[in-house]
């Protein structure tokens, strides 16, 4: 379980399809092979760990869910280790399920800040709710404003800074994962 309050911006150091490996040099020390790690907001296994760098096995399923496959070396990513009993809840419940994988629509200035537009993935936008949680690229946002095929979010100088939503430019994709409670609530009711 993650809470999308990302712990450092790791960079890729190789990525083959398959083998992933990001320097985490502040992550690395407190997680040992087996752990889950989320990277870019997907939940992945460490496989390896050294020298500051964390190596991930991504499988078919995965590079077919995510925005993985756009990884190239040097490329910034959200990281942040799985939650630990006792840790802050800062951001809300997040599991590192991708449930589809979204568009920049557009990036504009908004006081110090930018408000950014995604097209989302027919299906998901049904999840979404004014004011209500997001998480992308593994960062928990609230969702400012929505339309008919898209939401936004307003973002703080703080989160471009220590995220990689501030190298977000129209076009790019981006992981979405929805709140995991409403997926729940919509499964109960529907139960037949």
């Amino acid at each position: 379980m993650f809470t999308g309050i990302v712990r450092e911006l790791g960079r890729v150091v190789a990525f083959d399809g398959s083998h992933l490996r990001v320097a985490a040099p502040e992550t690395a020390p407190q997680v040992a092979i087996g752990d889950s790690v989320a990277i870019a907001g997907v939940c992945l296994t460490v496989v390896a760990n050294g020298g500051g760098e964390l190596s991930f096995d991504a499988v078919p399923e995965t590079m077919s869910r995510t925005s993985l496959g756009r990884l190239g070396p040097g490329d910034g990513v959200n990281v942040e280790p799985a939650l630990r009993a006792g840790d802050p809840m800062g951001g809300h419940v997040m599991q590192g399920h991708v449930d589809g994988v979204g568009n920049v629509r557009s990036v504009g200035a908004e006081g110090d800040g930018r408000r950014i537009w995604f097209d989302v993935p027919a299906g998901l936008l049904r999840y979404c709710v004014e004011k209500g949680s997001i998480a992308v690229d593994g960062v928990s946002l609230t969702v400012a404003s929505l339309d008919g095929d898209s939401f936004s979010v307003a973002l703080i100088p703080h989160t471009l800074t220590v995220t990689t939503l501030g190298e977000l430019q129209p076009g790019r994709e981006v992981n979405l994962e929805v709140d995991v409670l409403a997926k729940y609530v919509e499964r109960l009711l529907n139960r037949d």
